[in-house]
């Protein structure tokens, strides 16, 4: 429980009480007690210690919820949830039925925007400011905390170039700390570090977009912070502060190791060293399996480069940006330029790995289809954290991509059911494959211990027949697969269940589905994606394509959004569990 001055603080109506003097006090307890908390219950950690003062900054000079403020990245956001009114809940942070990760506006008035994916906040809070003005409101502040390299994305300057040139009572405050989750690249990041060292061009980039600019100012000194937010806040139109942040502050492990330390999982709160892992051998990481049979396939194959937008670690490209650094690319939170740059690639000869997490992949969809499938160019799209994510939500989960890539003609989907077929696509995909294709797996570990086997082409559009059955087929994509075949190793009556690995959402195994459709009298679908218009669906059409009517039993997310738990808990929730599945069998086959 908080001691001192945060266990008063309820509220920012509290925190405006505090006499300045007292906030340096704050900030020391409010950052012990978000280490305290992380530190047992996992989560992001050094994006909320790099902002305390700023936060507590913020609420203390500007009238909130009245005035919207706005976190982008929202892992940025714990202080902010802890000082208005979720602090005696945050132990819940990230686990069923608490409170989000991120802002969420179906949570707190104070959560003005959900921001869980990056860069959106530019517009949205210009968006408000518009209509604040619209209404007539205008004494109403509207503030965006932009940092962790969010800065660098397409969007953030569309909504820069827009606001620029009104009038809206916009600030927007540049939280520089040089790193999102991986260090920031490009030019933008060397312009700014110019900035900072004072060797930048006389004229400010910020102020050539017509924003009243300030800075760069020490984010972590309060009192200089609550001066010039004082003073900016008098100021009408868009104004811009630059603050110099340390990811981390306050954790000496923290400040050192900003990439571990991002989500570190559970660590030792006094020192801040990690606490030791399970010591028995486990199977790799899906991520790891991608990243290290990339580097394998590139030393055979010079065409072959590796393309990530600022996920290096989190995709496990980071193998080849060491190993082969002239042939990886880390893009910065850019979605949409590393699809279309792999589509270039991929125009002149080059074979192009273009790891993308499947939610993230949501924000380039028009360059999919445009830029890569309409040239049925050949890029190799790495879906990591497919299906269901856990903690991180609604926002991260990659239940979308089969029904969203589906219908893209050109585009063959995959969905490896383990390490040893993921690291089979990814040979085969590099072979000359004549289309663009994406590889979807999730998020953790696999089930193979002895993963690094000898590589072997798959037959595009072929299917696997793990297990034949009699009466009742089930046909599973992707990993889930591993769970029904330890489901029929179980069961007694096993020999009247198939089980077929279709592992191609696109193409179907034509030959093989119209086998399994004329044979079974029960045929069940099962996959960790959404229900409509996903693989399920794409069984039921080639059913009626072939005019062959069965009971076609479909398992996947129902058309709801999944809020965060542990992939297990969620998996029991959306019914894409065991137990679920094992219920529906034994109803058909009018067993217990």
């Amino acid at each position: 429980m908080p001691t001192g001055l945060l266990q008063h603080i309820h509220s920012p109506l509290e925190l405006r009480q505090l006499k300045l003097a007292e906030l340096h006090q704050l900030a020391q307890e409010l950052r012990e007690f978000i280490i305290d908390i992380v530190a047992t219950k996992e989560g992001h950690l050094g994006a909320s210690l790099g902002v305390v003062e700023l936060t507590i900054a913020l609420h203390y000079v500007f009238d909130t919820p009245n005035d919207k403020l706005i976190w982008d990245v929202g892992h940025q956001a714990y202080g902010h949830k802890i000082l208005t009114g979720r602090k005696d809940i945050f132990h819940t942070n990230r686990q069923k039925g608490g409170i989000s990760g991120f802002p969420n506006r179906s949570e707190s008035p104070y959560d003005d925007f959900g921001t869980g994916h990056s860069s959106t906040s530019i517009s949205a809070i210009l968006g408000m400011a518009l209509a604040s003005a619209l209404k007539g409101e205008k004494e109403r502040q509207h503030i965006a905390v932009i940092g962790d390299a969010s800065i660098a994305s397409g969007m953030a300057f569309e909504g820069l170039n827009h606001a620029g040139v009104t009038t809206a009572n916009v600030l927007i405050i540049l939280n520089d700390n040089a790193i999102g989750i991986d260090p920031s690249v490009g030019a933008l990041k060397k312009y700014l570090t110019n900035v900072k060292k004072g060797t930048a061009r006389q004229e400010n980039i910020f102020e050539a977009l017509n924003f009243n600019y300030s800075g760069p100012i020490d984010g972590h000194d309060l009192p200089g912070l609550i001066q010039e937010l004082e003073r900016l806040k008098t100021i009408q139109g868009p104004k811009f502060l630059h603050i110099i942040t340390t990811k981390g502050k306050g954790l000496k492990k923290a400040e050192e190791n900003q990439v571990v330390y991002h989500a570190p999982g559970k660590f030792d709160k006094l020192t801040g060293d990690l606490l030791p892992k399970s010591s028995r051998v486990e199977p790799p990481k899906y991520q790891d399996v991608f990243g290290l049979s990339l580097v394998e396939l590139a030393k055979e194959n010079r065409r072959i480069v590796g393309i990530t937008p600022a996920m290096p670690t989190g995709s496990s490209l980071k193998f080849m940006m060491e190993q082969i650094p002239e042939r990886a690319f880390d893009v910065g939170i850019a979605e949409q330029h590393a699809v279309t740059m792999a589509a270039g690639m991929a125009a002149e000869g080059l074979v192009p790995f273009c790891n993308i997490y499947s939610t993230f992949l949501q924000r380039a969809y028009d360059q999919i289809i445009h830029d890569v499938a309409l040239q049925n160019l050949a890029v190799v799209f790495c879906l990591d954290r497919a299906g269901l994510v856990g903690q991180d939500g609604a926002t991260h989960h990659g239940l979308y991509d089969i029904a969203y890539l589906r219908c893209i003609p050109n585009l063959v989907i995959f969905a490896p059911m383990n390490e040893v077929e993921l690291r089979n696509i990814m040979y085969t995909a590099q072979l000359g494959l004549q289309h663009p294709i994406a590889i979807r797996y999730p998020r953790g570990r696999g089930v193979t211990i002895d993963w690094k086997q000898k590589f072997k082409a798959i037959p595009i559009g072929i299917a696997q027949e793990l297990k034949k059955g009699t009466e009742i087929a089930v046909l599973s994509i992707g990993h889930i697969g591993n769970m029904v075949t330890q489901l029929l190793e179980a069961r007694k009556d096993a020999s009247k269940i198939g089980h077929y690995n279709m592992r191609f959402i696109k193409p179907l195994d034509a030959k093989m589905l119209t086998s399994i459709l004329e044979t079974y009298t029960h045929i069940i679908t099962i996959e960790d994606g959404c229900k409509a218009g996903g693989f399920g669906s794409a069984v039921l059409e080639f059913s009626n394509e072939i005019g062959i009517r069965k009971p076609i039993k479909i398992f996947g997310i129902e058309d709801l959004f999944i809020e965060h738990g542990t992939v297990e808990e969620l998996q029991s929730l959306t019914e894409i569990d065991m137990l679920s599945l094992n219920n529906y069998i034994n109803s058909i086959l009018n067993t217990d």
